[in-house]
């Protein structure tokens, strides 16, 4: 993974044609709710400029190009919640916009079992074109929002929402869903307990992923830095299969969503 610090001499040109979609879409949510749904696995476009990255058409629509269905739950969670939402229209593929500059799967040549032949020995101004065309129009649109809710004195309720496979390297995944946190889980911790009420759910605390401020962009930079309640949800992707059952989950974790916030001072 190159170093992608800012480039010397003149800037690579623009990633995206003009007739291709903002790295973001927004969807507004009621002025008085305090929650803010983020996706940032939703899409799996990638720049018209990249071609497939030098896979088969048959790859794209794998976990490894995004997270199938979180898009589809985290506009029925938004929706529910009357939030505000942002989904991040390109494959993480192009440029992983929930790790760090730093980390080595921020631009991947290598996912699970696949090369990524157009992330191979990519060089420095390639690298920053990704990052200033994707990566920072689009956390620079939730921080404009989430500043913009600080200026006026309104409260921000910060969801992270994902989805990951039911099976991974050959192993059944056993949970349901799972909650995550990093070092504030004052949100987290509710939540996990009141999901868990339902005997019937497997919830992981922490789990299938352990989330890390090394590893995890989003929650650490837009949730803990900023000392606002927040909780990442995975949800297992099996259980997202069609728009009812993404709807039921939606309205699952709403209404544990709300009970656990409602519960904090």
């Amino acid at each position: 993974m190159p170093e992608q610090s800012s480039v010397t001499g003149p800037s690579p040109p623009a990633l995206l044609d003009e007739d291709e979609p903002s790295p973001y879409e927004v969807v507004g949510g009621g002025s008085g709710s305090p929650y803010v749904v983020v996706c940032d696995h939703a899409g799996r476009r990638i720049p018209r400029a990249l071609g497939a990255l030098g896979l088969p058409e048959r790859e794209l629509p794998r976990h490894i190009a995004w997270d199938i269905g979180a898009g589809d739950l985290a506009r029925h969670l938004a929706r529910a919640l009357d939030g505000w939402l942002i989904l991040q229209t390109y494959s993480r593929l192009v440029i992983d916009c929930n790790r760090p500059l730093t980390s080595p799967e921020s631009i991947v040549e290598r996912s699970e079992d696949t090369v990524i032949p157009g992330n191979q020995s990519l060089g420095r101004s390639e690298a920053q074109r990704r990052v200033r065309d994707i990566f920072e129009p689009y956390h620079a649109r939730i921080r404009t929002e989430l500043d913009q809710r600080a200026a006026r004195g309104a409260a921000s309720v910060v969801i992270f929402v994902h989805s990951f496979t039911p099976i991974f390297q050959g192993i059944p995944r056993p949970w349901h869903a799972g909650v995550l946190h990093c070092d504030d889980a004052r949100l987290a911790l509710p939540l996990l307990a009141r999901l868990r009420r339902d005997t019937a759910l497997t919830i992981g605390h922490n789990q299938p992923y352990a989330a890390d401020v090394l590893f995890d962009y989003g929650i650490v930079e837009h949730g803990q830095r900023r000392g606002l309640l927040h909780v990442e949800i995975e949800v297992r992707q099996d259980l997202l299969g069609d728009e009812e059952a993404q709807r039921a989950w939606a309205e699952r974790l709403a209404r544990e969503i709300v009970g656990a916030s409602a519960s904090l001072p």
